[in-house]
């Protein structure tokens, strides 16, 4: 069996219907056609709040302490000027959230994890935009070598793509697969999986990428549709997407479908 028919041969049970109709956002721009990805697995309902942020939007779970997805409108000026905004370490729990639905910094201290960004801080092009993607509402507990390795050269290759392409729509976020997720503290549930899916609305192309949330090298090329199934979501309610080859250096990853 290969990886992907495990993985959805693990989530097939927990998937639902999905909803008939497009989702409604607050915050549009960050989505392709303007409409937000749709909940097709019904539990994911629960303690889900939409947070717009000043230039990418998170749905957030209060379950799981982290983003179900977060959410970017990345052009090719953004990546150009994000390149000579500072980054500030600015971590901090998010106030908009109830006590007990959020992370708090407390939670990560010397967990062994990495605070990992889902909307890089390195797509930010200001001030405000950088904060806000240091709240932990856009984090996820990540292994520090993944997040600083394979997963770097991931969110490297997507904004290479955004320079050439001239903008790209990215969705990027968590699976919890299985029935021994580990928590931090006891609260915030630790995904096995980190995905990232782009879409070229201009053409209409897309691709999706999955990795385990370990030291690996080894990346998982997928349709949207595919992670759709994965995590429960319609990513394009309203289009239907094409295949997109992502220029990863291979010399420094693995892509297997």
């Amino acid at each position: 069996m290969n990886f992907f028919c495990q993985l959805t041969s693990a989530l097939l049970v927990s998937l639902a219907t999905t909803f008939g109709s497009a989702a409604s956002s607050d915050c549009p721009t960050n989505f392709a056609g303007g409409n937000a990805p749709v909940i097709t697995r019904q539990s994911l309902l629960a303690k889900s709040h939409e947070l717009c942020m000043h230039l990418f939007g998170v749905l957030h779970s209060g379950s799981t302490k982290t983003p179900l997805w977060s959410a970017e409108h990345l052009t090719r000026g953004r990546v150009q000027q994000a390149i000579g905004t500072a980054r500030r370490n600015a971590f901090h729990p998010e106030a908009r959230l109830p006590h007990n639905e959020r992370a708090e910094l407390k939670d990560y201290s010397r967990s062994g994890f990495d605070r990992g960004h889902m909307t890089p801080s390195g797509d930010m092009p200001d001030e405000q935009s950088q904060y806000d993607s240091f709240t932990l509402a856009n984090m996820v507990p990540q292994d520090s070598m993944n997040n600083r390795g394979v997963w770097e050269q991931i969110e490297s290759a997507v904004r290479r793509m955004a320079v050439q392409r001239g903008d790209l729509y990215v969705i990027t976020g968590p699976l919890f697969i299985g029935s021994s997720v580990q928590q931090l503290n006891g609260r915030v549930l630790v995904p096995t999986h980190i995905y990232k899916l782009v879409y070229d609305l201009k053409r209409n192309e897309g691709a999706a990428y999955l990795v385990k949330n370990v030291d690996t090298k080894d990346v998982q090329q997928l349709t949207i549709e595919e992670i759709g199934k994965l995590s429960g979501f319609d990513f394009l309610p309203t289009i239907k997407s094409s295949f997109l080859v992502l220029p990863i250096p291979i010399s420094l990853v693995r892509i297997r479908r």
